[in-house]
């Protein structure tokens, strides 16, 4: 085709994709029902997984259940086969990849195929870069993102075959802009939005069209693992109302799931605001939380 024809045709296309977003902001989105659908939640002994998995269950879903607390994950399946969902519960350390494959092979013997996979086990260290150990390191880069390779390459070709599914990322507004004393973190969580707009434009090269994605960045969850978080300005979020736009978001097949919603603004402030003023206004966001720096702790 002609370069200057394709050149028009990019720029109707982006109007149209304009006036398409416009309408819709004035139609209801459309929910798609998950009832009898497969769902593995990994992480889900404790937080946003136990919620997640109770919310699921109330929309009559299969759950399988992954932690590597034995005792937390099965009070997670106990909860959800109260509401009425049949729930299965596996001990799964997910800084491993060998049981994770082994763990994907029990559960396509046991349950069936996957068809929504919500990758949101996740471990943090706050402290400073020369404080953390290398294990710590390793460890938090095995749980927070190569994890997500693992399962995704477990679950992934059967969703193929059938063109059909949905991969959730748990990821975390710390994945757009950095956090002092999380660098570790903030780079897992980076990575992992990485890996849903990656595996989403390649899905889409493709033509997976029914494989759906989603990536959830919440502020900061009162779930325990960040100590004493506080922010002048981002409230600190209870895991329900975290995980109602969670599942609202996976319901609706929503890309992009930031919560609060107006955190969407804040990663695009860098491409517009000088490094004095983004450094100014990093500072006047206040974001605090109890770190561990050369070994003492300190509230950051």
């Amino acid at each position: 085709m002609n370069i200057f024809l394709e050149i028009l045709l990019l720029l109707l296309t982006v109007i149209y994709s304009y006036l398409e977003s416009f309408v819709k902001l004035f139609i209801p989105l459309k929910r798609k029902s998950v009832r009898g659908e497969i769902v593995l939640i990994t992480g889900a002994g404790h937080g946003i997984g136990r919620i997640t998995a109770t919310e699921f269950a109330k929309l009559q879903s299969v759950l399988v259940l992954w932690d590597i607390n034995k005792k937390g994950v099965e009070e997670t399946a106990a909860e959800c086969r109260k509401i009425g969902a049949t729930a299965h519960a596996y001990v799964v350390d997910c800084s491993k990849r060998e049981e994770i494959y082994k763990a994907a092979d029990k559960v396509k013997e046991d349950v069936g195929d996957i068809s929504i996979l919500i990758n949101n086990a996740g471990v943090i260290f706050s402290a400073d870069l020369l404080t953390l150990q290398d294990h710590q390191i390793q460890k938090i880069f095995e749980v927070n993102i190569l994890a997500h390779f693992w399962t995704t390459r477990a679950f992934l070709p059967s969703m193929m075959r059938n063109n059909h599914g949905h991969i959730v990322t748990i990821s975390s507004s710390a994945g757009h802009f950095g956090v002092p004393f999380m660098v570790d973190y903030c780079s897992t969580k980076f990575a992992s939005v990485g890996f849903h707009k990656a595996l989403t434009a390649e899905l889409s090269v493709l033509q997976k069209t029914g494989i759906k994605t989603s990536c959830v960045c919440p502020v900061f969850v009162d779930t325990g693992f960040v100590k004493n978080p506080s922010s002048r300005i981002f409230p600190v979020l209870q895991p329900k109302d975290t995980v109602k736009q969670l599942v609202d978001g996976i319901l609706t097949n929503k890309k992009m799931i930031f919560v609060p919603s107006f955190v969407s603004f804040a990663p695009h402030l860098e491409f517009f605001l000088p490094e004095r003023a983004m450094t100014a206004f990093s500072s006047f966001l206040g974001l605090k939380f109890d770190a561990t720096i050369n070994c003492i702790d300190k509230d950051k």
